[in-house]
């Protein structure tokens, strides 16, 4: 039996859609924009495996007058879980330190993301870990108190749709002051839809009330400059599953797959480039049939992609990591990004066609 080989390249889809810019969006990065005097620190969450995808230039636009962190989110979902490093001692009687080569890449990863963004702060984030927690902590403390403000301190977390800024909130505000979960959470987008009310996350002193957090809707990029950032963003869960149709978002997610490991779903299939033949093995694999036992590929593409969201289908990054991949980020932006409006009439095209598609269909 031949090797293997995985798909080289995933076909440009010049359909899809290239903008998620609803009108809360819109609100809240102008209310954000109105109670900027009243904030000390941004915390700009990004997600772990799209650093660069899940930048939206319009913070820095509107909130860049105001110092912030860049906190990475969902750190564990982009990283190989490896073993711990080990030791061995040479012949002279030094010991020598083993670091596995998954960690070393993602070190690698962290020294290139922070280049980016020297001299501003940069902190990673796992939901589970409880030391990137109590660092974040530690930083919004000594932030803080810095400022000797008898009032306390106000933060803001910002970031793109679904990049884990409540889900944050509420890990600061449990580890910071013990109590439980105050900002609701989901699997899709726009359940922030207003900006919140601060949430106390460091208790306060003798010279200070203490840090509150204020949560954020989140806001989507008016414009996506190419297809494949609109696919991993919806990969991602930054856009609802409704707006790209599953089994093309798990045929990307096949292809980016294959690129790492076909093991990864070995369990269903064997390797394969067919996204139909691996849908329909997931199927019987997992019940997902309609009547008569025919396959239910839609439901399996959804199935498929919220495992790999969930971190079990492979923890890996979408984008790539490089010193300059960040300013060569900017400078496509600057030369392919329309304005808000015309994102705003792109849009309501893209909805028209949809719409004209779908009553075609149904007649």
């Amino acid at each position: 039996m031949a090797a293997f080989v995985p798909r080289a390249t995933f076909p440009t889809l010049d359909s899809l859609p290239r903008s998620y810019f609803l009108g809360h969006h819109r609100a809240g990065l102008n209310k954000m924009k109105v109670m900027l005097s009243q904030i000390d620190l941004i915390l700009e969450c990004r997600d772990y495996r799209v650093p660069l995808t899940s930048r939206n230039p319009m913070f820095e636009e509107s909130l860049g007058g105001k110092q912030r962190v860049i906190v990475y989110t969902k750190r564990d979902l982009g990283q190989q879980k490896t073993k711990a490093d080990s030791q061995v001692c040479r012949p002279d009687g030094h010991r020598i330190r083993i670091i596995p080569a998954d960690r070393r890449i993602a070190i690698q990863r962290e020294r290139i993301i922070r280049i980016w963004h020297h001299p501003s702060p940069v902190l990673f984030s796992s939901d589970k870990s409880y030391g990137d927690v109590r660092t974040i902590l530690r930083f919004a403390k000594k932030h803080a108190f810095s400022a000797e403000s008898f009032t306390g301190s106000r933060m803001m977390v910002i970031g793109m749709p679904n990049v884990g800024k409540s889900t944050l909130l509420n890990a600061l505000r449990r580890e910071g002051v013990g109590k439980g979960k105050a900002a609701q959470t989901g699997a899709q987008p726009g359940i922030t839809r207003s900006i919140s009310s601060g949430v106390k996350i460091v208790e306060g002193n003798e010279h200070t009330e203490g840090v509150y957090l204020i949560d954020t809707p989140g806001v989507f990029v008016p414009y996506v400059p190419d297809a494949e950032a609109m696919l991993k963003l919806a990969l991602c869960g930054s856009v609802k599953d409704t707006i790209i149709a599953p089994t093309t978002l798990a045929d990307y997610l096949l292809f980016r797959i294959n690129q790492v490991s076909s093991k990864l779903y070995e369990e269903y299939s064997q390797p394969t480039n067919e996204v139909m033949a691996l849908l329909e093995a997931i199927a019987h694999k997992t019940g997902r049939l309609q009547k008569g036992g025919t396959p239910d590929t839609e439901a399996s593409a959804l199935w498929m992609i919220q495992r790999w969201r969930t971190g079990h289908l492979g923890h890996f990054v979408l984008d790539n990591i490089s010193e300059n991949a960040l300013d060569r980020k900017i400078a496509e932006e600057q030369q392919l990004s329309p304005s808000t409006a015309q994102a705003k009439k792109q849009m309501k095209e893209e909805r028209k066609l949809r719409q004209a598609l779908k009553n075609r269909q149904t007649r």
